[in-house]
This record gives C-alpha cells, structure tokens and sequence, in this order.
C-alpha cells in the first residue's frame, strides 16, 4: 500500500474570487477549488464585504480540496493564507464581525486622505514606504469612528482579510509584516507599528492596540480549530501560518524574489512591484510591503484597473438584469482580429476608480459608428497594458533598481498571448508569461515547509525561453498610443470630476 504523500494548501482570497489549492513538495499543483468571494458594492463608493459568508465560503473551499486530497492521497501538513491588503475587517473580542467589511477597492473615506497636508503624507511615505490612501486601514477607522461610532467602540481587532480567514481558521487574531508595512503602519527601520498613519488621521496612538502583534509571514499561529476541522475533514491540529498580502504571495508564486526582480500581476488590481532592499530611504512609490526574506521588500504602484476592466465588459456585454458574462475568451479572440490601436478607440481604464485619481471612472475616447465589440475589446486590454505602464513609469522614477532579467508577467495577462504581446510592446520591454493558475495560493504555501521544518528544496518557476515574449512589429504604433494615451489621460481631470459632482448630486 503507497503511504499518503504530503502536499501543502494555499489559500488565496481576492476581491472577486477565493480559491484553495493545494502543492505538492516540489510546488506543483495536485488540486484547486473555487468560489466566487462575497461581496456587495453598495455605491459606486462604498464595497462592502460579507465576513460570515467570505468564511463561510473559505471553510467550504477547504472541505471540498479535502475531499480531493483523500481521494488522491495526500495527507495536509498545513494551510498558509493570503487576500487583499488594506480595507478593514473589525471584529471584537471574540472575533465576531462588528458589521460589514470594507474592500480594498472602495473610497469612502477620499475625504479624510484629502484633508492630510502634503508635508505629512510625505512623512507617512519616509517612514514606512507607504503613502496614505483611502482603503487604509487607518483611514477607514477613521471614518468607523466618525459615521458609526458603536461599531469604532466595539472593535477590538482591526483585522486584514487574509487575517480575519486566518482566525476563523484558528480562533487566534495575528497580523503578519507584509500587509502591516503595505497599510503604512510599520516604521522600516525598527520593524515596529508607527503611529504616524493613526496621527495623520486624527485618531490616537492607543489605537495601535486594535492591531494584533506582528508575525512573519511563515511564523505559524496556531492549529486549526475542532469547529473547523469538523466542517472540513481537515485535521484538528493542522498548523496555520500567518500568511501575506496577495500582491506579496503573488509575486512568491512568480518567482520574483531576487532583488531587481519585477513583476507585473494582471488581476482586479494592477500589481507593478520590483524587489528592492528592505529599510530607509524607501522608494517612493504607493506602497511597500516587507518579503518574508526579511532584507528585501516589494516597492509597489497599485490600483484596481486591471482585469476588472475586462470582467467589466464581459458582464456589460449581456442582457441588463442577466447574471454572468461572455467569456473572456471569446472577447480576447474577437480582439486578436482588430489593429493595434483598435481603429482610433482608446479606454481608460477606471471602472473602479484609483487611488491616485479619486474621481476618474471608466471612459472610451475616439468611438464611433464603425467599432464593433471586438474593437471594444482591444481598446480595453490596451487601457490596461498602457495604465501598468504608467505606473511601472512610476515605479522606475522612484529609484528602485531594476535588474536586466525579463520581467514576470501573470495573471489574465500572461495567459492570452495576445495581450501578453500587447504588453511587451506597450512596455517596450521582454516579457515571462507565469502560466501558474493559482500564484497567491502557491506563494503563501511555499512558505510552509520551512515553517514546518520540512526538508524541502525552494519551489522552482517556468523560466523557459518559450514564455518569453519580446516587443514585436507593433512597437512602434504603441509608442504613439503610449503618447496619446498620457495626453488624454492627462486632460480627463476635468471632466471626471463634473461627472463625479453630477453623479453625487442629491
């Protein structure tokens, strides 16, 4: 009888969907699951998520790969957690939901980071490598405490995503380094909570005591709870690590651990991060997150306007009130016949807003009675392509030191070859497709066996020649896209917000 082999899960849990997966000691994937995260935009503003169900849905998730992995043969040796940073998962002291979860994506709060004097996000910046933005934890207490103040008084823990699924999973509240540095709230030098992003926002130092203590991200927390063990087929027992931020396990799984290494996750949310040493002067970038190797971090530019531009078109191509979209394959095969250029029709990609341009929405430029769906299509992955440029631009002017290697393309990006080469010539750069399905899964469980004291050589990645995609013939034409495309970007200020003003009017 073959005696049960061991394999490692991830769990991943984005904005739009949560997976569980499951690796073998070499870092293949023997097993994944998926469901679709709960979650509520209650205006165009304010993205709420449902806690109960989100930890419903995980629990779920890991009962159904437990099933697979008896049936296969293999036996857990422990569960690692990654999701979104920033937003705010309030809990008490029992670790009960206060009320609804706030999303990464939502700005709610804009108003509380537009009042911070420059002077002092500056030094938010200095001090952590983290500038402040509405989704940060920091700021949505703020605004708890503001609009309902019984919810502020009763949170004990202000929890991350990734920890609040970690203590359903344990019963124990933990925080790790990378989603605490990435929420502006750790001073690079000592490795300690700052009260600096509390400070800028008017709320007192006390409030760090909301935090739960800092861990490493392989520092395991504890075992998974009878409750959990009972729903899952898990074993009772079974260690939970402290887990990372998505863009960091993200980057894990791609291979990005070098430093210089850059990687660009094609996602809900645009990732553009290179790994830089870890400490001050940070880059000046949106956001820092500290790697599990503790002499590096990830200087990162971020914003939701990636993917969920296409998702977008996807769901706004069938009937109004009809639930589910045209698959994305289909539009990226109707976009591969159009040019370069889409005949003239250029996208800004912004059906979620930015950080960075609070008012911008979702716009198409240049259309007319000849575009046809494929063409809308090509304006939107090229909307796409360009904005990761912008920000990458972003990423290079911050004095981050880039390596000469290839940089790591992933996500819905890396698996069409059409928009990998829409990339590579919008970037001017070669390009790696990482075709792993599930990144953030198989980064958080990579950390695992050194966690557990397994013997166990570091997960490899595809680095074949074949996945390598060079700037081809079209480069030329994305260099006076790129122009335009700034140009316009540039002059939407304006009308953004006259729509915005029209759209918030009472």
């Amino acid at each position: 009888m073959t005696a049960p082999a061991t394999c490692y899960i991830g769990v991943d849990v984005g904005l739009t969907a949560s997976k569980a997966a499951a690796f073998d000691a070499e870092g293949n994937e023997i097993g994944v699951v998926h469901a679709r995260t709960p979650r509520t935009a209650v205006t165009a503003h304010r993205h709420d998520v449902d806690m109960l169900g989100l930890a419903d849905t995980v629990v779920s998730l890991l009962g159904d790969l437990a099933g697979k992995l008896a049936a296969d043969g293999y036996v857990p040796a422990g569960i690692g957690v990654a999701a979104h940073g920033n937003g705010l998962y309030p809990v008490d002291a029992s670790l009960r939901p206060v009320g609804p979860a706030v999303a990464s994506s939502d700005s709610r709060a804009q108003h509380i980071v537009d009042e911070i004097p420059e002077e002092d996000a500056l030094r938010l910046a200095r001090e952590t490598g983290s500038i402040p933005w509405a989704a940060q934890p920091s700021v949505l207490l703020r605004w708890l405490r503001d609009a309902e103040p019984e919810a502020y008084a009763a949170t004990r823990w202000a929890l991350s995503c990734k920890d609040w699924v970690t203590s359903q999973l344990t019963g124990v509240p933990s925080a790790d380094y990378s989603d605490a540095s990435a929420f502006g709230m750790v001073a690079l030098d000592t490795r300690e909570y700052s009260a600096t992003a509390l400070e800028l926002v008017g709320l007192p130092a006390s409030d760090l005591d909301r935090f739960p203590p800092l861990r490493e991200s392989g520092e395991i927390v504890a075992g998974l709870t009878a409750r959990v063990a009972e729903l899952t087929g898990l074993p009772e027992g079974l260690p939970v690590i402290a887990g990372c931020m998505d863009c960091v396990a993200a980057t894990l799984g791609a291979g990005g651990r070098e430093l210089g290494d850059v990687t660009i996750i094609v996602g809900t949310w645009a990732i553009n991060g290179v790994v830089v040493p870890a400490g001050t002067p940070a880059p000046e970038v949106t956001l820092s997150a500290l790697m599990p190797d503790t002499a590096t971090m990830l200087a990162m530019e971020v914003a939701p306007t990636s993917a969920a531009n296409l998702e977008w078109l996807a769901s706004a191509s069938v009937p109004h009130g009809q639930v589910g979209g045209v698959p994305a394959t289909e539009l990226l095969a109707e976009a591969a016949a159009v040019p370069p250029g889409a005949d003239g029709l250029l996208f800004l990609p912004f059906v979620n807003g930015a950080p960075e341009h609070p008012a911008a929405s979702g716009t198409f430029l240049g259309i007319s009675g000849m575009h046809r769906r494929g063409h809308l299509t090509r304006a939107v992955i090229e909307g796409v392509a360009q904005y990761h440029r912008v920000q990458l631009d972003r990423v290079l002017a911050s004095g981050a030191d880039v390596g000469d290697r290839p940089w790591r393309l992933a996500g819905g990006g890396a698996r069409s070859e059409v928009w990998a080469q829409i990339f590579a010539d919008a970037l001017g750069r070669p390009v790696r497709r990482q075709l792993t399905s599930e990144l953030g899964a198989r980064g958080v469980a990579s950390l695992l066996p050194a966690a557990l004291g397994h013997d166990t050589a570091p997960w490899s990645v595809n680095d074949e020649d074949d996945l390598c995609v060079r700037p081809g013939p079209a480069r030329d034409a994305y260099v006076r896209h790129s122009e335009v495309f700034d140009r316009c970007l540039a002059g939407m200020w304006a009308p953004w917000s006259e729509v915005e003003r029209y759209r918030t009017a009472p």
